[in-house]
Formats: structure tokens, C-alpha cells, sequence
């Protein structure tokens, strides 16, 4: 049986009118072959095809897909089929794989309604001088409308989740509402876990979605296409306002890209051939769903590590968290009014934020029960020790429990210490001086009791 490419040759010669003799000739195969094959040709018979082989893949193929879009690499995949009876071989595999991310280049592009959906990405724009003169890492975001091209720009110093919902607040007034839906690159400052099956977001980023009330829509990993919109703005906005300008301070780059950007907005787009503002108001500002009376209040995201004495360490002052995460790292949500602790997402500790500086915020289910210490119990021991001294023993540790209840059993074990020293007369003599000069602390004691002035005389009042 003559092949594709026989086939082809002889009519082609055929169509260049070489007679059946010199076709022969020049293909080497015998007249009658050749006969035959322009008798075919001549009664539009199709050229012959050759069935395709069976493969060893070709039962597995389903299977590979469905390992890929786990982004497991060829050699698992081939472990995981080699379980399931696969007997070929790893570059078998491999091969199978590179022929499909071939074809995963080809795109589906993506239409969207109007007040559908935004797209958002931070872009590197390099160095740039703040308002003070100094040197900063520059970034732009971009907020792009998918339906209309409509854009928002801004230039920021970092990458905060406190930014980026700044930067999202300020998108949404200056297109005075929100979409239904925003889609968003898989930054670390919006999504702890960067998965587009299962998006685990900061607590800070979920809550700042509810409030607006937009959906987030997180990208797959290694898929531009999934924000192809926003990363041709990124391109844009470096390409055509960044390259070869020069911007004397933040507050002057912030005026010439809030310029760049109302042109941007009001050009002809590439694209749609349309003008981005033009087709916002004719029909995507209707769609747009309404921003919230109030601003959302943005809170400082942080991470801490959580001390053995159960406690992080806050703006100069400490909060505790359950003992199970001492060593551990978790994120600190501040606001305004609370502090909030989450360790991988679940919320493990709620303060009420401490305005002094140096103070401990402590929920004693925090420690573990066998730790805790149990304060009334433990002066009422101590109470029953300085009374078998005397009673103005037992006086002095009253005050102290009522100035200093939580050092009170400190001051009387150092004062029960004494008894190594001197005789009870002796440290109930002191405690009486100490109380005649409203005094609680252990060191005045055993200070009467080493100069011996529990021995000089006393004014006669009452104590």
C-alpha cells in the first residue's frame, strides 16, 4: 500500500500533466501502480490515512489530565498510573504531557457583563523619591473594570493587606460603586494558601469582601489569562507612563499619574475600540453595586511569635494565647478597639487592645490547668503563717494584700524568711514599726530588723 506521501507526489505530478510513464519513472513504482492511483484520484477517491497505533497511554490519558490539574510533576504522575496497571515507561509520560502544554497555550478569552467584574495586580515600577527626598521601592496597582477597560491607578510603597484594601476602598469610590466580582492574582498579601480550588484568605481580606459585598475570585496558579485584562494594564501603565519620566517627589508622581490615568480612561482603547469612561457611564455605572455608608474600618495585619509564658508581644504591650502555639508564629489582626489572633486561618485569641504601655492582657484558660495559680488560696495559706507570728504580723500582711494583692504573697514569704535570722518577738516588733510608718514592703522589715530599731520607742497611737 503506497504511503501519504506517495500518494500526494503522484498527483501533483499527475496535475502537472507528466504522463503515467514518467511518473513511473520518477517514483520508481510500476505503471500499473501509478495507473491505479490516478484512477482513484481521477473518481475523488481521498488520499488513503493511516489508522493511528494504540498507545500504552491511550486507556490513561483521562487520567493523566486529571493528575496535571493537581500540578503534580511527570514523575508522580507516573507513580500514580504505574499503581493503576500503566506499564509504560516515565518518558512515555513525559512526552504525553509536553504534547498537552503545547495545547494549553491555546486560551478561552473571557467575556464578562457589565458590573460583573474587576480585575486587580500590583506591577514593580523600580525607585522613585518620596515626599521627604528618600529613596523608596515603587509599586503601582491597578484596578481594571472587565467589561468597560475603565482604570484606577495608584502608586504605593508596599504590599501590606492593609494596602491592598486601601487600595481597593479608593478603586471603588473613584468608580462609585463595586463589582459583583474581583479577581485577584495570588498575592501573599491577599491569600495565605495560593490555590485556585481552595483559597484560604486572610481573615482581614474575607471580611473586608463581605462588607463591600463582592466576591473574590482568586486566579490559578501559572494562568496569566486568568487576568489578562489587569496584567496588560500593569504592561501599560510601565511601558507608557513610567519609562522616562522623572518625579520629583510621591506627592508629584501621585499628580502626573492621576493625569496619565484620566487620559488612559477617555483614549480609544485597543481592544474594544471604545472609549473606556464612554462605555463606564452609558452602561456599566448602572450595574455597579453601591458602596457602604461608611468606610470599613482597616485593620494592622502583623505576625508574632508566641512566647513560653503563653503571651505576644503588641505595640508595647502583651496578649495572651493559648499555650498550645507557644514557639508558634500566628497573625495579629489590630484594630482600633480589639486585638485579634489567628493561627492558619481559625481566630485563637480575642483581646480588648490595651492603651497603656507595659501591660498584660491575660485569659487564664490560656494556661494549662495544672499551671494556674489560684491567688485567694494561696494568701489565705500565708495569712494563717504571719498570724502563728503575731497579730500585727498578720495586720501588715493584710495591708499588703490590699495595696499589692498580687506581690502580697512575695512580701510575706520574704518576711516568714526572716524567721532564719531572728525570733518571732522579734519580726512582730519589726511589723509593728513598718505599720506605725505605713510602710508594706519585705525590705523595710527586715531593714528594722537588722538595725534593731524595732527596739526604739514608738509615738503612742493607735495602729
Amino acid at each position: 500500500m503506497l504511503g501519504v506521501a506517495m500518494y500526494t507526489t503522484i498527483k501533483t505530478l499527475w496535475q502537472k500533466t507528466k504522463n503515467k510513464t514518467e511518473i513511473a519513472r520518477i517514483t520508481g513504482h510500476d505503471w500499473k501502480t501509478v495507473a491505479k492511483v490516478i484512477k482513484d484520484i481521477e473518481r475523488g477517491v481521498e488520499i488513503p490515512k493511516k489508522k493511528p497505533k494504540a498507545t500504552v497511554i491511550d486507556n490513561f490519558k483521562q487520567t493523566v489530565l486529571k493528575l496535571m490539574e493537581k500540578d503534580l510533576s511527570a514523575v508522580r504522575i507516573h507513580e500514580e498510573l504505574a499503581r493503576s496497571g500503566f506499564s509504560g515507561s516515565y518518558s512515555t509520560v513525559k512526552k504525553y504531557m509536553q504534547e498537552i502544554k503545547r495545547k494549553d497555550n491555546i486560551f478561552v478569552r473571557i467575556h464578562t457583563e457589565p458590573g460583573e467584574e474587576a480585575q486587580v495586580d500590583f506591577g514593580y515600577l523600580g525607585i522613585t523619591k518620596d515626599d521627604a527626598g528618600k529613596n523608596r521601592k515603587t509599586w503601582v496597582f491597578n484596578m481594571r473594570l472587565s467589561y468597560s477597560r475603565l482604570d484606577y491607578y495608584c502608586k504605593v510603597y508596599d504590599q501590606k493587606v492593609e494596602t491592598f484594601i486601601a487600595c481597593h476602598i479608593h478603586a471603588f469610590e473613584f468608580f462609585g460603586g463595586v463589582p459583583q466580582y474581583v479577581r485577584i492574582d495570588n498575592l501573599k498579601s491577599a491569600i495565605l494558601k495560593a490555590s485556585f480550588y481552595e483559597p484560604l484568605y486572610q481573615q482581614a481580606y474575607k471580611d473586608f469582601a463581605v462588607y463591600y459585598s463582592f466576591g473574590p475570585l482568586p486566579c490559578r496558579i501559572a494562568r496569566p489569562n486568568d487576568k489578562g485584562k489587569v496584567e496588560s494594564g500593569i504592561k501599560f501603565v510601565k511601558n507608557n507612563f513610567f519609562k522616562g519620566r522623572t518625579f520629583v517627589s510621591g506627592t508629584d508622581l501621585d499628580c502626573q499619574l492621576k493625569a496619565w490615568n484620566r487620559n488612559v480612561n477617555e483614549r480609544i482603547h485597543g481592544t474594544t475600540r471604545k472609549v473606556p469612561l464612554e462605555v463606564f457611564t452609558g452602561k456599566e455605572k448602572s450595574c455597579m453595586g453601591s458602596l457602604p455608608p461608611v468606610r470599613f474600618a482597616i485593620s494592622r495585619i502583623s505576625t508574632r511569635k508566641v512566647y513560653h509564658d503563653c503571651h505576644i508581644y503588641v505595640d508595647y504591650n502583651y496578649y495572651s494565647v493559648p499555650y498550645e502555639y507557644v514557639g508558634k508564629k500566628v497573625d495579629v489582626e489590630i484594630t482600633e478597639s480589639l486585638v485579634k489572633v489567628f493561627y492558619a486561618g481559625e481566630r485563637v485569641a480575642l483581646h480588648r487592645k490595651i492603651t497603656d504601655k507595659g501591660a498584660f492582657s491575660t485569659i487564664e484558660s490560656h494556661y494549662p490547668a495544672f499551671k494556674i495559680f489560684d491567688i485567694e488560696e494561696n494568701q489565705k495559706i500565708f495569712r494563717q503563717k504571719m498570724k502563728e507570728v503575731g497579730s500585727y504580723c498578720e495586720k501588715f500582711f493584710n495591708n499588703a494584700v490590699s495595696q499589692k494583692p498580687k506581690s502580697s504573697s512575695a512580701i510575706a514569704r520574704g518576711v516568714l524568711s526572716l524567721k532564719k535570722l531572728y525570733p518571732d518577738s522579734v519580726i512582730e516588733a519589726s511589723c509593728k514599726r513598718a505599720l506605725f510608718y505605713g510602710a508594706i514592703e519585705y525590705r523595710v522589715v527586715k531593714s528594722i530588723c537588722k538595725n534593731s530599731a524595732y527596739a526604739l520607742p514608738l509615738e503612742e497611737v493607735a495602729i
